[in-house]
């Protein structure tokens, strides 16, 4: 089975296993039962900003997500059987297909490592929330564009992001990604410290956690469209 078919039936595992029920899940995060159930049973994709949602409301990483094999905190490695590879072939990449023409694919590291790094693409038309959410999660944020034109709104200031253009900033900022143009944009992403506050600057960690505080709707990116 792939990654994005199993996408689903992961978070399903993670919700029941935590004794969350569906209508309370879709509740603090501002969508619709029919939708958590959908992205669940593998009918509809979430978008980026519901899968950071969703996975921080379960306390689960990217890891438990693609299925990694020792992604849960209480996996006990074993310093043969888990050793990390040197080397990560592109065919090895373990990906997700979400909403809208968003393409991740986990880059080589150590399962439930500091970092998560990530090989991103947008498709033309596609965003972090089709529905133009921003979106706030733990961490620190840095990426680098390859090619093509990444949009990206942080807070009220909207910056477009060239190949070669870079970025850094605490992801408890209310932000979203987009790709305006006509070619595929794609970049080179790492967020560190998500699943530890302690490693968040003092202004982020005295920043709500709720996830219903990781969605936030604005209308800002409707401007020029």
């Amino acid at each position: 089975m792939s990654t994005e078919e199993s996408i689903g039936a992961r978070l399903r595992r993670a919700r029941l296993h935590r004794g969350v029920s569906l209508r309370s899940v879709a509740h603090d995060l501002g969508v619709s039962a029919s939708l958590i159930s959908q992205v669940e049973t593998g009918k509809s994709k979430p978008s980026v900003a519901t899968l950071y949602a969703f996975a921080n409301l379960l306390g689960i990483s990217l890891d438990d997500v693609l299925g990694l094999e020792g992604a849960s905190p209480s996996h006990t490695q074993d310093p043969v059987s888990d050793k990390v590879p040197e080397v990560q072939r592109a065919a090895e990449n373990p990906s997700i297909e979400m909403e809208n023409g968003v393409r991740w694919e986990r880059l080589a590291g150590g399962v439930g490592g500091p970092a998560e790094s990530l090989l991103v693409t947008y498709e033309p038309g596609a965003s972090s929330s089709p529905d133009g959410r921003l979106m706030r999660h733990p961490g620190i944020e840095y990426a680098y564009i390859l090619e093509g034109t990444i949009t990206l709104q942080l807070e009220d200031d909207v910056h477009e992001l060239q190949p070669g253009d870079s970025l850094q900033f605490d992801s408890m900022r209310s932000h979203l990604f987009a790709n305006r143009g006509s070619a595929v944009a794609r970049g080179l992403w790492f967020v560190v410290g998500r699943h530890s506050s302690g490693n968040l600057p003092a202004q982020a960690a005295g920043a709500p956690s709720s996830p219903a505080h990781v969605l936030k709707r604005s209308d800002a990116m409707d401007q020029g469209d």
